[in-house]
Order: C-alpha cells, then sequence, then structure tokens
C-alpha cells in the first residue's frame, strides 16, 4: 500500500519520486529505506535541480588532485610535495532556526570534510547574509551566528582567517550561512572516502548517536523555510571539546596506515556516510545497528540510520586491525565501535537486534533522479535592468557627506566587531588576517604562502545573474591577486531559492554559466562546493548568491602586500579603468545606489580580457617588488576604497586628478561613488613608478596617478568642474567607519 502524502511530505520527495522508487526496487520500500531515500534522494545530498549545470564547471587542472564530486572536498598540488584541502558549504535554515548552533555545526561540518581527505584544518573563514540589523530579529540571528562560529572555532584551535558579511532585505527570512575550511597535507597521505576493500570493517567513531538532526537533509535543507518552531528538532548540537579530540584521534589513525578509507558523517548521517562510501568503490555495505553507541534509549532503526548527531566519523579498516585503530581512539577518549563490514555485493544490508531492517540495492540509492528544466526572468527582473540610472537626480548632499554616510552603513563599516570575537592568530600561521581583502598564510618551513578569499554579489546576481556569476569569480581571484597571489582554484556554495519557479531556475543556469565563463577566463576550476536551494520564505526568495571561495599562491611568502597605505611618501595609483571613465550605468546594483535612492537596477559589466590584464599585472608588480600595497575597488567605488586604504593604514592621501582632453565631464556619483569593475589601487615608491608603467603598457592596463600618501587627511582636488573636491580628516572617518556596524547592531 503507498504511503501517505504527509510522509513523503516530510522527507521531501514527490509521489512521482516515490513510484520511481517502487519501479527501481520491484516492490514498496518499509519506512527505515524510505526515510533513506528521502534522504539520499534529497536536494542537499542528490543535487537534482543542480548536478546537470554542475557539470557546466571546469573542474581540472594542471595542480588539481582530485575529481569534483568524487571526494568530500578539492585537492590542489602547491609544490613541495604538498597539497591544500578546501571547500564551502552551507548551514543556511539550521541557522535560521537556531542560529547559535546552526552556525556552530556548520563550522564543524565543513572541518569534518577536511578531515575525510586526512587533512589538518588550518583555517576557517565565512560568508554571512542577514536582513536589516534595524529589525529585532534579524539582530538576534546575526548575535547568534557569529556567537556560535567563534565558539566553535576558537574551541577547536582552527583560525577564522577571514569572509564577507552583508545585510538586505532580501535575506530577512532566510539568512545564509556558508562556511569554508582550508586543510594542509602531504600528497602521498591524501585519504579517499571510498570503501574498497571487501571484509573490512566500519568503524564508527566520535560523539553518541542522538535523536538531533533527524530529517536535516531532506526535510530541512531541501523545501523552502516557513516555520521555525516546527523546525527545531531537526537542528544539530554540536560539541567542538569533542570534535577536537576526534580530529587528532583521526589525524593519528590515518597515520598508522590503517585506515583504508575516512567518511564524516553529515547530512543524512549514518546512511549517507555508508552508502555513498560503498557506492564510490562499487560495493556493498552490512550493518548492526545494534553496535552504534546511543546517547538516548528507545531509538530505532530509523533514527539511528537517520540521525545527523556531529562529531562523528565512518572509517574503513583491515580487521586484523580494529584494535590497533581503537587503541588510538581510547587514548583521545573518542569511542571507536565496530558497526559493520564491506561486502562484496552492492546492497546495503542493515540489522538491528539481529533483525532486518533494510535491504537495499546501492546504486538507486546513491543515484537520485536529475531534472534539467526551463527558466525565464521576470517582466520585473528584465524592468530593473533598464532603469535609466543617467536620469536620478544628484543628491541634495555633497560627496563627502554620502562617504560619511556609506562608511558608516553597515554593509561597508568596519567587521572589526565581528572578527575580533574569532581567533585568527592560533597555529602561528596567519600572515594577514581578516580585514582586507585576501587573508595570507604561512606554509611552516616552506618559503610559500596561501592567499584565501571568500567573497559573493546577490545584488548584482539579481540584476543579471549572468554578468553577477562572473563578477563573482573575479572578484575572488581579484583579491587573491592583490596580495600577489596565484589564482589556483576555488570552491562555491550556490544559495537559490525554490529551483522549481522558472525565475529561480533561470538564475541559477545563468549565474553558473557566468561563473563558468570567468573561470575559463581567470584559468580557476570549480573543484569543490555546495548548492543550497529552496532559501525563501513564504514565495520571497533570497538574491542569487553565488559565494566563491578562492584559493592561491605566493611563491615568497615575504612578497604579499596588504590593503593599507603602510606609509607615507607613496604614490597612490589605479590600475584599469581610470576615474574620467564613468558612466551612470557603473551606479548599477551599488551600495551607493541602496543607500541614497533605495534602489536596485542597473545593468551590470564586467570586461573579462580586461579583468584578466589587471590581474596579471597586479601580480607581476608584486612579484617585481615594486608594490607597497594593493586593495581592490569593489564595494561603495573609488572613493571609498580610497578611505579604505586610508583608514586601515593610519595615513591620508593628497591627490590631483587631471581631466582627460575631450572627455565628456562625467556625474560626480558615478566617480566616485560607481562600483566599474577591474580596478584596483596600489601604492609604489616614486622611484617604481617608471617600472610600473612599463608593465602596464606591456598589459594594456591603463595607469591613473591618484595622489600621494601621507597626512592627516584625505585630500582630492579635481580638474573638471563636475567633480567636486574632497577634504575630510581620517580620524573623523575612522570614528565613523570604525562604530557603524556596531551602531547598527544597538551595541
Amino acid at each position: 500500500m503507498a504511503v501517505g502524502q504527509e510522509v513523503l511530505d516530510e522527507i521531501a520527495l514527490s509521489r512521482a519520486e516515490y513510484d520511481l522508487i517502487v519501479e527501481r526496487l520491484g516492490r514498496e520500500p518499509n519506512a527505515v529505506e524510505l526515510g533513506m531515500f528521502g534522504a539520499l534522494w534529497s536536494e542537499h545530498c542528490g543535487y537534482k535541480h543542480s548536478r546537470p549545470l554542475l557539470r557546466l564547471f571546469k573542474s581540472d587542472g594542471p595542480r588539481v588532485l582530485s575529481q569534483a564530486g568524487a571526494e568530500n572536498a578539492g585537492a590542489v598540488d602547491i609544490g613541495g610535495g604538498l597539497a591544500v584541502v578546501f571547500k564551502v558549504e552551507s548551514h543556511n535554515h539550521p541557522s535560521a532556526v537556531e542560529p547559535f548552533q546552526g552556525a556552530a555545526t556548520g563550522v564543524g561540518g565543513i572541518v569534518r570534510d577536511i578531515l575525510a581527505m586526512g587533512a589538518r584544518p588550518i583555517a576557517l573563514l565565512n560568508s554571512l547574509r542577514f536582513g536589516p540589523l534595524s529589525e529585532p530579529r534579524n539582530r538576534q540571528l546575526f548575535q547568534g551566528v557569529v556567537g556560535g562560529i567563534s565558539w566553535y572555532g576558537n574551541c577547536i584551535g582552527v583560525p577564522d582567517v577571514g569572509g564577507e558579511i552583508y545585510f538586505d532585505p532580501a535575506y530577512s527570512g532566510n539568512p545564509l550561512v556558508n562556511a569554508m575550511c582550508v586543510g594542509l597535507i602531504e600528497q602521498d597521505r591524501l585519504a579517499s572516502a571510498a570503501a574498497r576493500s571487501v571484509g573490512s570493517a566500519l568503524l564508527l567513531a566520535g560523539a553518541e548517536t542522538g535523536r538531533d538532526g533527524i530529517h536535516g537533509a531532506s526535510g530541512l535543507a531541501s523545501r523552502t523555510f516557513e516555520e521555525e518552531a516546527e523546525r527545531r528538532p531537526t537542528v544539530q548540537v554540536g560539541n567542538p571539546f569533542l570534535e577536537k579530540t576526534l580530529i587528532e584521534a583521526c589525524l593519528e589513525a590515518l597515520d598508522t596506515g590503517a585506515v583504508q578509507a575516512i567518511q564524516d558523517l553529515g547530512a543524512a548521517g549514518l546512511t549517507s556516510a555508508a552508502i555513498e562510501s560503498a557506492a564510490r568503490a562499487g560495493r556493498g555495505v552490512r550493518l548492526d545497528l545494534a553496535q552504534v553507541h546511543r546517547r538516548e534509549p528507545g531509538m530505532n532503526a530509523y533514527e539511528v540510520m537517520l540521525s545527523e548527531s556531529q562529531e562523528r566519523m565512518l572509517l574503513v579498516v583491515a580487521p586484523e586491525r580494529v584494535a590497533e585503530v581503537q587503541a588510538v581512539f581510547a587514548r583521545w577518549d573518542s569511542p571507536c565501535r565496530v558497526i559493520g563490514e564491506v561486502i562484496a555485493p552492492p546492497e546495503a544490508q542493515i540489522m538491528d537486534d539481529g533483525q532486518p531492517v533494510a535491504h537495499l540495492p546501492i546504486a538507486p540509492l546513491a543515484e537520485a533522479p536529475e531534472y534539467r528544466l526551463s527558466g525565464a526572468p521576470t517582466a520585473d527582473d528584465l524592468a530593473r535592468r533598464e532603469y535609466p540610472l543617467g536620469a536620478l537626480p544628484l543628491p541634495e548632499v555633497g560627496p563627502e557627506a554620502v562617504l560619511r554616510r556609506l562608511l558608516a552603513a553597515p554593509n561597508l563599516a568596519s567587521r572589526a566587531p565581528v572578527f575580533r570575537q574569532y581567533d585568527h592568530q592560533v597555529q602561528t600561521n596567519t600572515l594577514q588576517g581578516p580585514g582586507g581583502d585576501a587573508a595570507v598564510l604561512r606554509i611552516k618551513g616552506a618559503p610559500q604562502a596561501l592567499a584565501l578569499a571568500l567573497d559573493g554579489n546577490g545584488r548584482l546576481c539579481q540584476l543579471d545573474p549572468y554578468v553577477g556569476g562572473q563578477i563573482a569569480v573575479a572578484e575572488v581571484c581579484r583579491n587573491l591577486s592583490c596580495t600577489g597571489a596565484q589564482p589556483l582554484a576555488l570552491t562555491d556554495c550556490l544559495n537559490f531559492g525554490n529551483p522549481q519557479r522558472p525565475e529561480i531556475y533561470h538564475q541559477l543556469e545563468q549565474c553558473i554559466r557566468g561563473m563558468t565563463a570567468a573561470c575559463e577566463a581567470l584559468e580557476a576550476p570549480v573543484i569543490s562546493g555546495n548548492v543550497s536551494l529552496y532559501n525563501e520564505t513564504q514565495g520571497q526568495a533570497v538574491f542569487p548568491t553565488p559565494v566563491v571561495g578562492g584559493l592561491g599562491l605566493l611563491a615568497d611568502a615575504a612578497q604579499a602586500v596588504g590593503a593599507a597605505f603602510p606609509e607615507a611618501g607613496l604614490l597612490a595609483a589605479l590600475l584599469g579603468p581610470p576615474p574620467d571613465s564613468a558612466t551612470p550605468n557603473d551606479l548599477a546594483g551599488s551600495e551607493y545606489l541602496q543607500q541614497m535612492h533605495g534602489l536596485l537596477a542597473g545593468q551590470p559589466h564586467i570586461d573579462l580580457a580586461l579583468e584578466v590584464r589587471v590581474q596579471r599585472l597586479c601580480r607581476a608588480a608584486v612579484a617585481a617588488g615594486l608594490l607597497r600595497s594593493a586593495h581592490d575597488c569593489a564595494d561603495g567605488g573609488l572613493l571609498t576604497a580610497l578611505a579604505e586604504c586610508c583608514l586601515l593604514g593610519h595615513h591620508g592621501l593628497n591627490g590631483q586628478w587631471p581631466e582627460s582632453p575631450g572627455a565628456t565631464p562625467p556625474r560626480w556619483d558615478a566617480v566616485y561613488f560607481g562600483e566599474k569593475q577591474s580596478r584596483i589601487i596600489v601604492s609604489l615608491p616614486p622611484e617604481k613608478l617608471p617600472a610600473l608603467q612599463e608593465l602596464a603598457a606591456a598589459n594594456a592596463v591603463p595607469l591613473t596617478i591618484l595622489g600621494t600618501t601621507g597626512g592627516p587627511r584625505l585630500q582630492l582636488e579635481t580638474a573638471a568642474a563636475t567633480i567636486p573636491p574632497i577634504d575630510l580628516p581620517i580620524a573623523g572617518l575612522r570614528h565613523i567607519w570604525a562604530t557603524g556596524l556596531a551602531a547598527a547592531a544597538g551595541n
């Protein structure tokens, strides 16, 4: 007899999908089997609507050591026999229900993904988006998420070195919490999750299994979010101190050579860990659930298989070495019990108290159906792009007042009130921490350094998902290039609404296509990632928000530069389109447009060929020792970026911009606050200017001298009558910038 619709709704399966399960099995599944299908065919685990599109990404390259999707994270060769492993994932809906634990367990989960590659976690980054802080609920979410991230990361001893925070009404009902982790490992010690050896034991290590997180993958992460109270039991509870011992025990066990494969228990818990490990190797598993150590009495097989209790790992170990591995975990006071074995038939045989509770072929479980839909933008989407920005009136106040307002805005104010809660120096590798364009980490015993960044821009993707996707990739690579690092590879977290709505599917497809074009132009493959769909509440979707994490490599750690003007007497210059090339459409999707006009409108634009040349020039100039600083000119526009360089370095700027002969005088709001792409503000000793000019000419990149660093003020004289001069004290701007976020949060 077919199950009722309320059961299918609980596990986010459609009636057609249930019928497909019956067809594949040749019978109806029992309750445990249906729960397993619901979890593995969920959007969160099965990628039903996104997998066909994800195949568009370029995922290989000369330094890539992993196959995208084949393991828990991507791995990249950084030379010297070392590899870096990294990935970003979402924990959006759990954080909306219970922000502290939702964010904390998001950190714990991404750390275990890196651990499952055999790597030691060395850095965390996070990308956060909330509704306006003027609303009490958004303040609660913001404070809870930041608290959960800092608590978990600080306790496990992994530095949180960078990320981003944005606020917009589009995220009021559904905050975005994306966590990225980076690990370091010797290449020949990379671990696999594939359970290949028949007869090997399956060991469940770490925390006891409880009832928390049941239906997390299927019921919470794979459908729209409506009522938080009914979802609270699906949120996991974290224990970072247990995770710390689990990390050390797993790394020590891997050192013995006894561990054949390792897999974390994340979404869908034991079901996902066991079935995916077997599927990767074409094997099967036999489980005895009576051997699973449990936190709560009376748990049934359904609950044990679908629990998403945290801090658990599944290890595959040869029978003769089980005692050796268990002894390692005993030294770390971490439980480790044999719960089953790898079998040759590709099927899942699951027992509980000596009774069979599930018997399923692996392939149908692991192969969720895929859907290729058709999407289209709405009339409102098209109208926003065509909005005549040139017809907007200039503000009644001048650019100095606008700058003060922007620096105080939550999206541009200093993030120090947040990142000072994170320990970003633990492990003593951090050369540049949060607050700049990208973090820089040294590699102990090696001359190289890693650059790490995490970026996205939902506004631009809302206006034009294809161009917005291009810009998301370009900006994260630009941030890496600003340190002098060569971008090597990317990871992404694609945050969208309900893909069954045509406008949302259009956003998803076009964003991926745009990102793919930029990845190819910048030679930066996407080697890992996550898709988070159904991010909407009561029919209101979040902005399409592809968050992109980037890994870059510096050949010499000593060459890295930061965003701040580091001293007085340097020349400040702009790489990329000059100020007088500004047009009204540069205001598209800008913070200025939102703050001063309450608008989201315009057509974003990027010239990928120019972007490639600008980044190449910046990296070459850093490598040649010409630059003392480099800062991406993005959110808030040119004047905001200049102010940030001054504020970060405690040095002012004396500038004068010449008027280009024959140029049409541009609007001052477009010059100062337009967010034209492919621009980097640099500083350099005056004697290095000829060499930089030569490099700029060789790369066909415009170079504009902006002024000289030093003094207590930000001063700009302009030759164009339409561009008002700027003369502001740095101390006053610093106070506005430093207190803006806390003021918005009511602190």
